[in-house]
């Protein structure tokens, strides 16, 4: 059997042109999928992220071509770290995730069986200085404001405006994940975090300013990762083995995260969080977020 046996409804991959994307979706092919990729050239759906009429040309686009099914999708369209590109980066790597997931969800919905995986970034846990304001501006919607508080960093506002995208499209993932309307409905919504990829968007980091700062990024494995690497990923996530991974966070690293945060995750559950535990305990039967143990005998 393919290690992706799902149904034949098709996976819509952004980014399909290059890099992480380009390896997920000839992976998808290789396996017997049905790919819609959506891209700036070379694609099912051209378009560009980075504006509201390019996310709603990939949305729309995507829609019409998969007949308002879908069996899946991998968000894996992204910019990296540019100076006077802050903006731009923030409109990529987070809106160019929420607006066409959002689009998307009924045709999800369709099957009943769908897996989502959001490409992320170790940046979330291995960047400082991020304002902690502006990730909550970008998760109301308020990406002007956002966009200016990470411009007062100045130096630091490129790496921080990639740092800030990855942390919101993260939350935003978690959030919506255990919702009704995507884990209720089987929808499988969760996050890829890899550290440094050998993609075109790396190379240009490498050639770039900041190719000493990237070369000195400490990896204990010592070695990079490979866009064929992280499609492997993928594909695990977008398969059976993944029924139960619902708003999950795998960090591929080379164990940079671990070196940095030994002892930050697991945490214990603050008390703060103990009313929301009961609560949710006691709301989950009432909102059927609980398992069915009848046939398990």
């Amino acid at each position: 059997m393919s290690s992706v046996d799902r149904p034949a409804a098709a996976v819509a991959v952004t980014g399909s042109a290059s890099g992480i994307g380009r390896a997920v979706a000839d992976a998808l092919r290789a396996d017997g999928r049905r790919v819609i990729g959506v891209d700036l050239h070379d694609a099912d759906v051209i378009a560009d992220l980075s504006t509201a009429d390019g996310r709603s040309t990939a949305a729309r686009g995507v829609l019409e071509l998969a007949g308002g099914t879908l069996g899946g999708a991998v968000l894996a369209a992204g910019l990296g770290p540019a100076a006077g590109r802050e903006r731009a980066t923030i409109e990529v790597n987070l809106l160019g995730v929420t607006a066409l997931l959002e689009a998307w969800r009924p045709a999800l919905a369709v099957t009943g069986d769908a897996r989502v995986v959001v490409l992320g970034s170790n940046s979330t846990t291995t960047t400082p200085f991020v304002p902690r304001r502006a990730i909550r501006e970008l998760l109301r919607g308020e990406v002007d404001a956002a966009t200016r508080r990470i411009r007062r960093r100045r130096g630091l506002s490129a790496p921080v405006a990639y740092a800030a995208s990855k942390i919101a499209v993260t939350r935003w993932v978690r959030r919506r994940a255990v919702r009704p309307e995507w884990a209720g409905a089987g929808i499988r919504l969760n996050v890829l975090a890899p550290g440094p990829v050998l993609t075109p968007l790396l190379r240009a980091q490498l050639d770039g300013p900041t190719g000493e700062n990237v070369r000195s990024f400490p990896i204990p494995v010592r070695r990079f990762g490979t866009a064929d690497v992280l499609a492997s990923w993928a594909l695990f996530m977008l398969s059976p083995a993944a029924d139960v991974l619902v708003g999950s966070v795998i960090v591929v690293d080379g164990g940079t995260d671990a070196l940095i945060r030994p002892s930050t995750s697991p945490a214990a559950l603050p008390l703060r969080g103990v009313p929301r535990l009961l609560w949710r305990m006691y709301r989950a039967p009432r909102d059927g977020q609980v398992a069915d143990y009848s046939g398990s005998d």
